[in-house]
């Protein structure tokens, strides 16, 4: 069943556990099915705290998350499987079932030439054991593919595809994203219809990361793309109003966001839906 949700940065530049707990309410509030954590520090998140207002909400989390520069995976094998350990254990005791994002490398770290051979087959043979300790705790993973310009790894759908075909596991799905796809891909129809056999979560992201449908994007191809496929997954509302040092570094966000957090979780939710609707998704 296709499930709505925004990523915390729609309304808070970095996840402690007050302006975590914000995020939650402020998504429960919009009505938002779920809430997407950041969970880039594993080891200071606190997952009992919320847990609880998650439960108050009346919502899901979702988790996704970015390998740390020391830990990406091609260079660091075995931190970056630790880290990923540590962050399943995060996620199962808030409550989430999911974890989506970079978890196969770090974002910004780019070794000027493609990615070999051998760097893919690593990232395949931790992703299964990282899958299957997921898979024990009853977690699905999801695999993101991002822009030229913070990775060099897994740049279009279809690359990252082979890879989670590769790693051959029912629990490792592909994580799309339309501000990426926008840089790399010849349009949205045809990747997201071809990629329909492991796509289960969207980041429907606009090209400046701003008020969704006020950017360059096409949204027709990207609702058409998404119909076609049959998609049924997670629809999620990426908006960033605010951005912690180490992301805006990652990303190159130098400039604040069009609207201020309001306007992107509220209009943004009127938008994901009212596509959704129009295009018939969720209704296969």
């Amino acid at each position: 069943m296709m499930k709505f949700g925004a990523h915390a940065f729609v309304w808070i530049g970095d996840w402690t556990t007050d302006s975590g707990n914000h995020a939650i309410t402020e998504a429960g509030k919009v009505g938002f099915d779920l809430i997407e954590i950041p969970l880039l520090n594993p080891d200071t998140f606190d997952a009992a705290s919320h847990r609880a207002t998650l439960a108050k909400a009346g919502i899901e989390a979702t988790c996704s998350l970015v390998l740390p520069k020391d830990a990406h995976l091609p260079d660091e094998p075995e931190k970056a499987r630790d880290f990923l350990y540590r962050a399943l254990v995060q996620v199962e005791a808030v409550g989430s079932r999911y974890l989506g994002g970079c978890i196969a490398y770090s974002l910004g770290t780019l070794t000027g030439v493609p990615p070999t051979a051998q760097e893919r087959q690593t990232v395949v043979d931790v992703l299964k054991d990282v899958a299957a300790e997921a898979k024990r705790r009853g977690i699905t993973l999801a695999l993101e593919a991002c822009n030229r310009y913070e990775t060099y790894l897994y740049n279009s759908l279809a690359d990252t595809r082979e890879t989670i075909l590769a790693v051959g596991v029912d629990n490792l799905k592909l994580h799309a994203d339309t501000y990426h796809m926008n840089i790399e891909e010849e349009g949205f129809y045809t990747p997201l219809v071809n990629t329909a056999d492991v796509l289960d979560y969207i980041h429907m992201s606009e090209s400046h990361r701003g008020l969704v449908g006020s950017g360059t994007v096409n949204w027709d191809e990207v609702w058409r793309g998404l119909a076609d496929a049959k998609f049924d997954g997670h629809l999620v509302l990426e908006s960033f109003a605010a951005i912690n040092p180490d992301l805006a570094a990652a990303t190159c966000l130098w400039r604040p966001p069009n609207q201020g957090p309001a306007v992107l979780s509220t209009e943004g939710f009127k938008f994901l839906k009212a596509g959704a609707e129009k295009y018939g998704l969720g209704a296969n």
